[in-house]
């Protein structure tokens, strides 16, 4: 999940070009592209669409695989709006603009000797990208980037701009944090950071049945847990970091690029094209690459164990479970695999979450698994992701806003109890739909 998306076209009020994500599955020509230097000249842009009758929508780097930023009315491009604002020590909080990419923030955080609390394992999204469709990690006390936001700013569909937190506009921060561009357009976040410390990941093979078996377990005992099960084996690899007195000891410059750079992204690059060619020899594979990887110890600062680059492109379906649902639901996915005719070259990511108090987050309101399946770009993925998702929903899952899947506004109001919530604010502050599409029509409704 690394690098950013193709963009065509021309800036300011000109034609829009093409806008693609990084998947490359959504494709968007805009009538016009802008990228704005600072939050006034962003409120005029959002006038000037109304004027024009056009809609709006912000797009980060694209890393959904869903078409949640793309749009035919005005595009809002990040590259400008960007840098850290403010660090503040004393109320352990860094003020960003929402352009930022999530990799500026973490170098800049560290050069101040601070640190996020968690985040997911890729850094190329922007911040505002990332929290708006719910990215996170995975974390036994720790949730998703969005739950660290203390506060944003929000241009809404008038051109209004509106400074919100848990004290001002209280209502609007609350659902605004995690708010799939629906309610306006972010252009500054502050998050909750701290000192920055070490962390010791310890990543280990694991047979399928000793990770399920154990997995509550291994939860409860680790800060941050998660693993990877490789369809068509028996062989999992997993991953437990946690807070560490140190010293650091990063991984070897060599066996670092040989883990991360030769078997993870090289390496898996010509397995999943040979494949994707060859899908018969795809079990094989996946029984080589499960064995290729050994235990490993490292401890370094934490945006550098949390993250890994992820070169080799794919298409992704994630779904959020009740955490007690999580062994149950990855067994069935398991056995649905096994007796199928798929060829699956991905290993499945099982992460978890606490509960959340945000409206929409995937973990509002319960302790979180989550569930992904992936698929190399190019290879056909339907079916798979279709049997996955009947799996999951037939578990309480909830689909993962930025990731693929077929919910669609009358099937999430039952999965969210504070759904309606977030459509009632949305349709106060955005009642002619301003920044809606076709995306938002499906899964939050007309």
């Amino acid at each position: 999940m690394a690098a950013n998306n193709a963009v065509g076209g021309s800036g300011g009020r000109g034609p829009g070009g093409t806008w693609r994500n990084w998947a490359g599955n959504v494709t968007a020509r805009p009538t016009r592209t802008v990228a704005p230097a600072g939050t006034e000249e962003l409120a005029a842009a959002v006038r000037a669409a109304a004027e024009d009758g056009l809609t709006v929508k912000a797009a980060g780097t694209g890393h959904s695989f869903t078409p949640a930023a793309a749009t035919e009315g005005l595009l809002i491009r990040p590259e400008r709006l960007t840098g850290v604002r403010a660090v503040d020590r004393e109320a352990h909080t860094v003020t960003v603009a929402a352009g930022t990419p999530l990799k500026h923030l973490n170098e800049t955080l560290a050069a101040h000797g601070l640190s996020l609390t968690n985040m997911g394992d890729i850094m190329e999204q922007t911040v505002s990208g990332a929290t708006s469709t719910g990215t996170h990690g995975t974390g036994r006390d720790s949730a998703s980037l969005a739950a660290q936001i203390t506060a944003l700013e929000l241009v809404t569909a008038d051109g209004s701009v509106l400074t919100c937190s848990p004290t001002e506009n209280p209502e609007i921060f609350d659902a605004a944090r995690l708010g799939l561009g629906a309610l306006g357009v972010i252009t500054e976040l502050t998050f909750a950071v701290e000192p920055e410390f070490l962390l010791t990941a310890r990543e280990e093979p694991m047979p399928f049945d000793e990770v399920t078996e154990r997995f509550d377990e291994l939860v409860a005992e680790n800060e941050h847990f998660e693993f990877y099960w490789f369809p068509h084996t028996g062989n999992c690899n997993t991953k437990r970091n946690n807070r560490s007195q140190g010293p650091a000891a990063p991984p070897g410059k060599l066996s670092g690029w040989v883990e991360d750079e030769l078997l993870s992204n090289g390496v898996f690059q010509i397995a999943c094209s040979v494949g994707r060619a060859i899908p018969a020899a795809i079990p094989g594979i996946a029984t080589i690459s499960s064995r290729a990887l050994s235990a490993r110890t490292y401890t370094d600062i934490p945006y550098k164990v949390f993250t890994s680059p992820r070169r080799v492109r794919f298409v992704e379906m994630e779904y959020a479970l009740p955490r007690e649902a999580a062994v149950a639901a990855l067994g069935e996915l398991k056995a649905m695999v096994d007796r199928s005719d798929f060829k699956v070259s991905f290993p499945v990511e099982v992460r978890t979450a606490p509960g959340d108090d945000i409206p929409l987050s995937t973990a509002s309101g319960r302790d979180t698994a989550y569930i992904a399946v992936h698929m190399y770009r190019g290879t056909p993925h339907q079916a798979y992701f279709a049997a996955t998702e009947r799996i999951m929903t037939a578990h309480g899952g909830r689909p993962h806003w930025g990731k693929l899947h077929t919910r669609d506004a009358g099937q999430l109001a039952d999965a969210y109890p504070r759904f309606g919530e977030f459509t009632a604010l949305r349709d106060r502050l955005d009642p002619e739909r301003r920044f809606a599409n076709a995306y938002l029509r499906r899964v939050l409704g007309d």
